[in-house]
């Protein structure tokens, strides 16, 4: 009764507030599309038309057509499949990570966290997107490759999260009875205290998926971010910096890939915003 009534309430809460209300069903609009793509795109994905190639938005091409001739809006529908893919993946592999790393430094405590913890202390004052480069320079330029190496660089301030909430829960009276009960630690920090944390779990969750978006974006335009024939919100719009010349101002091949990435970072960020206030007790 009490877990349905705290349920309610964060709904209430939530709907409550209006940007994270929108952000939240623009996120599910853009995951919809990104599901259906290949049925709802005007037109094939690799496509080619050179009589129309650097066309500007017209009523046959709502977003005009790049350096192929090949429909712009077509490539940003498949591309928003990349690029939340990224984040998705990345943030999988960071909670991974940082959720089994600060459950072990936090419910152990003493040596075994000091240790961790410094560990971790040591690894915020690395550069990590160079770190991300390296990998992705010598391992291989690889969406596999992409997802992991970004993934692992994002899981400290999670650890950190995870491993605070755990010092406080482990010493609550729920867990005391399950040790009475004969429950051994795993079984202890699975069952009974990471069910406790989903609320910040999922609240980080959201605001490490605009992250990795961001990063990749970045590394597409150093070139290092996905790598044709596929192609990303990032990718596209470093690939339009590109086509935009004294000579030719295509403008259309770097605005609506920009703001589709920049349209979704912010509905994540206002429906992080959202989360954690409704889940604030």
């Amino acid at each position: 009764m009490e877990q349905r009534r705290y349920k309610r309430t964060v709904l209430k809460r939530f709907m409550k507030n209006k940007p994270a209300v929108a952000g939240c069903a623009f996120i599910l609009l853009i995951g919809i599309i990104a599901l259906l793509t290949p049925v709802i795109a005007p037109y094939s994905y690799d496509q080619q038309n050179l009589e129309e190639q650097y066309s500007s938005p017209s009523a046959e091409h709502w977003m005009g057509t790049d350096s192929k001739g090949r429909d712009l809006m077509t490539r940003i529908m498949y591309g928003g499949r990349i690029s939340l893919a990224v984040g998705l993946a990345g943030a999988v592999v960071s909670l991974v990570i940082g959720v089994a790393y600060g459950s072990v430094a936090g419910f152990f405590g003493g040596k075994t966290d000091n240790i961790m913890m410094r560990l971790v202390d040591i690894l915020y004052g690395l550069p990590f997107l160079f770190f991300v480069i390296l990998v992705m320079t010598i391992v291989g330029r690889s969406l596999i490759v992409l997802f992991i190496a970004l993934g692992a660089v994002q899981w400290l301030t999670m650890a950190r999260i995870v491993r605070g909430q755990m010092i406080m829960l482990k010493e609550r009276e729920f867990v005391e009875a399950a040790r009475a009960l004969g429950a051994g630690n795993t079984r202890i920090i699975i069952r009974h205290l990471l069910p406790n944390l989903m609320g910040p779990i999922i609240v980080y969750a959201t605001l490490i998926v605009p992250a990795l978006m961001l990063e990749e974006a970045f590394l597409s335009f150093l070139g290092l971010g996905v790598q044709p024939p596929a192609s990303s919100w990032g990718s596209l719009a470093a690939d339009g910096m590109v086509h935009i010349t004294p000579v030719r101002t295509v403008w259309w091949l770097v605005v609506f890939p920009g703001v589709a990435l920049a349209s979704t970072l912010f509905s994540l960020n206002f429906l992080g915003d959202g989360l954690r206030d409704a889940l604030e007790t």
